[in-house]
């Protein structure tokens, strides 16, 4: 659940090989699906970790809020199935803001190439609700995605940050709790 980046490390003379950092170990994967629109709001989160059951006990002491979901896969990335129940989330949470003249009015979302967002079920979804699905070219999200592009490079590396300072304080393993 963190990768420490590389750093510079200063060492004696008399110290032979390249000195490593510790890395945390045992690291889960998770999956943050997350959605800004240009005026600034933002829809909640959609959390995906790696598990078989969701267990409410892994964030008991977090305070997460309500609107925010939290699910589970083998792998703790999204799949068929997610996908949908995330498009359902995105359109709860962004329909009302576009309601003009009686009418819903289209939603542009902006997405990668994963072949989650393709499905028969996502495309029927969106032409019912009135979202009009724009996918990136493969490979490209990197740097045509405005998240990952603007608010979560900087993210990313406090998360490194703290995940550092937590190893170098004696925790072995950043797990869900800490996330």
């Amino acid at each position: 659940m963190g990768k420490i980046t590389t750093q510079l490390v200063v060492t004696g003379l008399e110290r032979r090989g390249r000195p490593k950092a510790i890395q945390p170990g045992n690291r889960e994967w998770v999956t943050a699906i997350a959605a800004i629109n240009a005026a600034g709001w933002s829809v909640p989160p959609f959390l995906i970790f790696a598990g078989q059951y969701h267990l409410s006990a892994w964030y008991e002491e977090a305070e997460i809020p309500r609107d925010w979901v939290i699910a589970v896969s083998d792998n703790g990335w999204t799949n068929n199935k997610l996908g949908v129940e995330w498009l359902k989330h995105f359109n709860a949470h962004t329909k009302t803001r576009v309601v003009g003249a009686r009418r819903l009015l289209p939603r542009v979302l902006i997405c990668d190439g994963f072949g989650s967002h393709e499905t028969l079920e996502i495309l029927e979804f969106c032409l019912t609700n009135n979202i009009i699905l724009c996918r990136l070219p493969s490979h490209t999200s990197h740097k045509l995605q405005p998240c990952n592009v603007g608010p979560f490079a900087p993210l990313k590396t406090a998360y490194r940050d703290q995940v550092e300072r937590l190893s170098r304080g004696g925790v072995d393993v950043v797990g869900k709790e800490h996330f």
